[in-house]
């Protein structure tokens, strides 16, 4: 089910469009400062998940609190590294969803599940081949 642009599964809220739409808007949602080389990847959305990174920009809660300290080539690192994770987080999700897409499926017809059943214990000691 999905409203407002919020994947909902489970009871839990998955950011799937909702962070893509951030992301693509960060420009005009967050206008940085002419005076910083390197623009610092937040978005405003400053919330952190179970593992420490930013939901908005995907940073660690060092590399956001450290940005305006760290030289250029440290700044181009972390936007490298919150790429890669972003790029994770989206394959992940696509997974995710994925599994539950064929888990409905399966659930409303068992006929069309083609997955293979375990074998049951099967006893060819009476068989013989003539």
């Amino acid at each position: 089910m999905q409203s407002n642009g919020i994947f909902f599964s489970a009871g839990r809220f998955e950011y799937g469009l909702f962070l893509d739409e951030l992301w693509q808007r960060s420009s005009i949602i967050m206008e940085q400062l002419a005076f910083f080389d390197i623009p610092s990847p937040c978005i405003g959305v400053c919330v952190t998940d179970a593992r420490g990174y930013c939901n908005g920009c995907l940073r660690s809660r060092d590399e956001r609190f450290n940005w305006l300290t760290f030289s250029d080539a440290q700044k181009y690192d972390v936007i490298r590294l919150c790429t890669q994770r972003k790029r994770r987080r989206q394959l992940a999700m696509m997974k995710a969803r994925q599994a539950q897409i064929e888990q409905e499926r399966a659930a409303l017809n068992p006929q069309l599940n083609f997955e293979p059943e375990p074998e049951a214990d099967l006893d060819f000691g009476g068989f013989e081949l003539d």
